[in-house]
C-alpha cells in the first residue's frame, strides 16, 4: 500500500520501525512489553480516579439549574475612592469566578452508581476475558481493551448526560477486564524467572498505585488551568491511542511466533478458569487479595465524610490525605522484590505481614483527631498493601506453571475478579456499616477480618515444594 501524499510504502515504515525497535531482540521486547503494560495500567487507574474532583460538576451541569457549573463567570465590581483634597476617583475592577455548585440531595447516590458500575461490570466481565486470553493470545485482549478504553475516556469527556456518563463508566470496566488481564498475563509470560516476574510485577504495581493516587489532583489542576472538564479525559484518551499503537507494533513478531505455534499444533491450551479457582493455592491467594483491597475499597468512600465531621477538614486536605501514601506503596513494592529474591519460598510470610500491617492502620484511624495523624495509618495500609499484592501476583504465575499449564491469562482474570470484589461492593457495603454502626466499628471489622486471614496463608508454604513443568529460556509460551 502507498500513501499518495508522501509516496511511502507502508510496508517500509513497518519494517523501519521494527529495525528502529529491535523487535525481535527477546530481552528488548520484553522491556517494551513493560512499558506497554505500565502504561496501560497507569491510564485505566488515572481513568477511575480522576473524575473524583470533576464529578461534582459534571452532576450540577445535569441535576443543577440552567446556568452551568463549568461556566466562567465574569464580575465587575465598582469602587470610589475620595482622597483628602476631596478629588473622587471611579474604578472598575474585574474578576473571573466559578459559580457556586448547590448541593441537590442527587449526588451521592448518583456517584456511588458511578463509582460501583465499573468494578461490577468488569467482575461480570473478566471470567470470559481470561478465557478469550488464553485461546488466542495476550496482544489481542490488550488492544481491544485500550480501544474500549480509548472511546469510554472520548464518552466521559463530551457525555452530556447522567446515562452517557454510566455507560463510559461500564465501558470502561470491560476495557479493564481486557486490558488488565492481559498486561498481567504479558508481563508473566515474558518473564518466566521469579526474580525478573516480580521486579516487572512489582513496576507494574507502582504505576497502578501512581495512577490512581495522581488522578485527582492532576484532574483538578487540569481542569482549573483549561477550564474544560473534557480536558483531562482528551488528554488521557491520547495516551491510549498511543499505547494502541505501541501494541500493534512491539507485538507484531510476538503474534507471528504465536501463529505459527498454532499452526503447527503446538500452542499450549490454557487451563480452564474454573479448575483454576478449585486449587487451594491460587484460591487462598484470590482470598488473600480480596482482603488486601478491602481497606482501600471500605476507607475511601467513608473517611471524606468522617474526617469532615471529625475535625472540620477542608476539601483540598481531603483530596490529598492520599497522596502521601504513593511514597510507601512503592518502598513497600521495593522492599518485596528485594525480600523474594533473598527469601524466594516466603511470600506467605510477606502476604501475612501485609494484612496485619493493613488491619493494624485501620484500627489506628478512628483514633486520629487531625489530619496529619489521619496520614500516618493511611501510608502503613498503602505500604501493607503493596507488600501483599507484590508477594501474591508472582505466585499466581509460579502455581500456574507448577500445577497447571504455563497460560496466564485465566488465572491473572481471578487476580482482578478478587480486586473488582473488593472495589464493586465496598462503596455500598462500607456506606451501610457506617450508617449503622459508626466509622469506628467499620475500622475494627477490616482489622479483624485481616487478622483472621492471615493464618491461611501458611498453607502457601507447601506450594513452593512444586517445580516447573519444563523450563522456557526463551520466555514466550
Amino acid at each position: 500500500m502507498i500513501i499518495p501524499i508522501i509516496n511511502v510504502d507502508l510496508h517500509d515504515i513497518h519494517e523501519r520501525i521494527e529495525t528502529r525497535l529491535n523487535l525481535h531482540d527477546p530481552e528488548r521486547q520484553r522491556r517494551l512489553v513493560l512499558v506497554i503494560v505500565c502504561i496501560a495500567l497507569l491510564l485505566d487507574n488515572m481513568l477511575y480516579m480522576v473524575i473524583v474532583p470533576i464529578i461534582p460538576i459534571y452532576l450540577h451541569d445535569i441535576y443543577g439549574g440552567g446556568e452551568k457549573a463549568s461556566t466562567v463567570k465574569q464580575v465587575f465590581t465598582y469602587v470610589n475612592y475620595t482622597f483628602e483634597n476631596g478629588t473622587i476617583f471611579n474604578s472598575t475592577k474585574k474578576a473571573n469566578i466559578a459559580p457556586m455548585i448547590p448541593y441537590t440531595g442527587n449526588e451521592d447516590a448518583s456517584i456511588g452508581i458511578l463509582f460501583a458500575s465499573k468494578a461490577i461490570v468488569q467482575l461480570l466481565v473478566n471470567p470470559l476475558s481470561g478465557t478469550f486470553i488464553d485461546r488466542i493470545g495476550y496482544e489481542t485482549p490488550m488492544l481491544i481493551g485500550l480501544i474500549v478504553i480509548f472511546v469510554s475516556t472520548l464518552m466521559f469527556a463530551f457525555g452530556g448526560s447522567y446515562s452517557a456518563l454510566f455507560l463510559a463508566r461500564s465501558l470502561q470496566g470491560v476495557g479493564s477486564a481486557f486490558a488488565d488481564t492481559s498486561g498481567m498475563a504479558m508481563i508473566a509470560d515474558r518473564y518466566t524467572e521469579e526474580q525478573g516476574r516480580s521486579k516487572a510485577l512489582g513496576i507494574a504495581l507502582a504505576f497502578i498505585s501512581f495512577g490512581s493516587l495522581f488522578a485527582p489532583p492532576f484532574g483538578g489542576v487540569l481542569f482549573s488551568l483549561m477550564g474544560s472538564k473534557s480536558a483531562p479525559f482528551v488528554f488521557l484518551a491520547l495516551i491510549a491511542l498511543v499505547d494502541g499503537l505501541l501494541v500493534f507494533y512491539v507485538m507484531k513478531p510476538v503474534r507471528l511466533e504465536r501463529n505459527m505455534l498454532k499452526a503447527s499444533g503446538d500452542h499450549p491450551k490454557g487451563t480452564p478458569i474454573h479448575h483454576l479457582i478449585m486449587d487451594p493455592y491460587i484460591a487462598v491467594c484470590a482470598g488473600g487479595l480480596v482482603m488486601a483491597n478491602v481497606s482501600l475499597a471500605f476507607l475511601e468512600p467513608t473517611i471524606a465524610m468522617w474526617m469532615t465531621e471529625t475535625m472540620n477538614a477542608t476539601e483540598w486536605e481531603i483530596g490529598l490525605v492520599w497522596l502521601p501514601a504513593f511514597f510507601p506503596h512503592v518502598a513497600g513494592v521495593y522492599m518485596t522484590v528485594k525480600l523474594m529474591k533473598k527469601y524466594p519460598e516466603h511470600p506467605w510470610l510477606i502476604t501475612a505481614i501485609g494484612l496485619c500491617l493493613e488491619g493494624a492502620s485501620c484500627l489506628i484511624v478512628p483514633f486520629c483527631t487531625n489530619y496529619g495523624a489521619v496520614i500516618i495509618p493511611l501510608m502503613i495500609d498503602c505500604f501493607g498493601i503493596a507488600l501483599v499484592d507484590t508477594a501474591i501476583l508472582p505466585t499466581l504465575g509460579y502455581l500456574v506453571d507448577t500445577r497447571h499449564v504455563s497460560v496466564y491469562g485465566s488465572v491473572y482474570a481471578i487476580a482482578d475478579i478478587s480486586y473488582s470484589l473488593a472495589y464493586a461492593f465496598g462503596p455500598i457495603v462500607a456506606g451501610s456499616i457506617v450508617a449503622t454502626v459508626g466509622f469506628t466499628w467499620l475500622n475494627i471489622g477490616i482489622f479483624v477480618s485481616n487478622i483472621m486471614y492471615a493464618p491461611l496463608l501458611i498453607f502457601l508454604k507447601k506450594a513452593y515444594k512444586y517445580k516447573p513443568f519444563e523450563e522456557r529460556g526463551d520466555g514466550s509460551n
